[in-house]
Parts: C-alpha cells; structure tokens; sequence
C-alpha cells in the first residue's frame, strides 16, 4: 500500500549541542522504559528496542548505561508522556509526542512553536483521527508470503505487509508490537530492523506548497529542538 511511515533514525548532530539534545531524548526515553518495566533488556523487550533505537543514532554506551543506572534505584524524575495535536505550515496536520515532568512547561514550549511559525494548536482529536496508530517493522527481505506467514502462525494481527524488492514492511495494531519483533526473530534469527517502532502513519499524504516549505522546516526544527519532544509526525508528503 506504500504507506508513508517516517523513518525516525535522527541524522547525526552537526554541533555539540544538537548531539546533547539527541542523547537527551533517547536518554529519556531508556530512563523512563527501564523504570516501568525493568532494567534487564531481556526481560523487557521495550527497552531492548529503545537501547538498539539509541545506538544507532550512535549515543554513546556511557549515556546508556546511566539512564539505566538512574531507573536501577527506583527514584529520580516522574515523567509522564503528553501529546499534543494542531495544524502546521500550510494547514498540515501535526502530531507532537512528548515525555515531560512538567506539563505547564512542555505545553508552552510546543504552544510558542506554534504561534511563532503562524500555526494553530488543536484540541486532542483535531487531527490524530487522520492517522493510523501502527507498530512498525521494516527489515531487509524480499519473501513477504513467509514473514506473513511466520507472523500467523505466532498467532500475530498483522494489518498490513509490503515489499519494495530490498526490505519487507510490516504493519501491526500497537498492541502486538513485542509479540510481533519476537515472532520475527523466533523465525528468522536476530533481525537488524531498520525501523522498530509504534508511529503515527497518516492515512493520506499532502504536499507542502512551495511558499509554505521553509516556515515548515522552521516549525519542524523548533519542535524537534524542544527538550521534551520525543517525536513529530505529520501528513507532510
């Protein structure tokens, strides 16, 4: 079907402090997996998937190992995910992903990017209606019958599945996430994924006009800059 899902491997950071920001951001993200469900990877298939997430974005192994440190001893920051919905540049439809301790504070920051690129923010619902919640595996592979197959038999929904030649998409309900990865693995060994991950795939894609382009890469940078901001998707093709 040729979905438009969005690769969210960050392209490594020109200056220091872009690259402080990208370890932030996985740092985070390990810290708070690890707390919720373990500090053993194997045991805990999210933070094994945000530990690969956060090395191939080439965050150093000493990052790591200190946001799981910080989870071993149980206390530390309360973050709590936050999501927020509006109309970007060109009235594209923007869906922001958030992990904060401060919500006051996080709202403001996505709030000012909004009104300092002329855009709206919505109410929950306004636009994430026009997005379908997947969990996400792209891999390389050309026989999608046998993953589909693999999959079924591991007793996995799975919603989608495509081919471009080189790499196998697959495309489940959030829910079977772990179960799926582990299916995949169970069948075909350690599977490298490009992409492991539950997004945000919006049902129909639009181009931005040309007068809109540059306010559009400004408003994605401002979010993407933005402490709390986990993840940006929008419908943008």
């Amino acid at each position: 079907m040729g979905r438009a899902y969005q690769n969210r491997k960050d392209s490594m950071a020109k200056t220091s402090d872009q690259k402080a920001r990208v370890y932030s951001k996985h740092a985070r993200v390990i810290y708070v997996t690890a707390k919720q469900g373990g500090i053993d990877p194997d045991g805990n298939l999210a933070l094994r998937s945000a530990i690969e997430r956060a090395k191939k974005d080439q965050v150093p192994t000493h990052v790591i190992d200190k946001a799981i440190d910080k989870a071993k001893g149980g206390a530390g920051e309360d973050f709590a995910a936050a999501r927020y919905e509006g109309f970007g540049p060109g009235g594209c439809m923007v869906i922001v992903d958030c992990l904060t301790d401060n919500p006051n504070r996080t709202i403001g920051d996505v709030r000012q990017c909004f009104t300092k690129t002329k855009c709206k923010l919505g109410t929950p619902g306004s636009v994430s209606h026009s997005f379908d919640h997947c969990a996400i595996f792209v891999f390389p592979g050309e026989d999608e019958e046998a993953v589909l197959e693999a999959l079924m038999l591991a007793d996995v929904e799975v919603e989608d599945i495509e081919s471009d030649g080189e790499n196998i998409t697959v495309f489940t309900p959030p829910t079977e996430f772990a179960k799926a990865r582990s299916a995949l693995n169970e069948a075909f060994g350690e599977i490298d994924f490009d992409v492991e991950e539950i997004q945000f795939v919006p049902k129909e894609v639009a181009p931005i006009a040309a007068d809109d382009a540059a306010m559009f890469e400004k408003f994605m940078d401002m979010l993407n800059d933005v402490e709390d901001v986990q993840k940006v998707y929008h419908n943008v093709g």
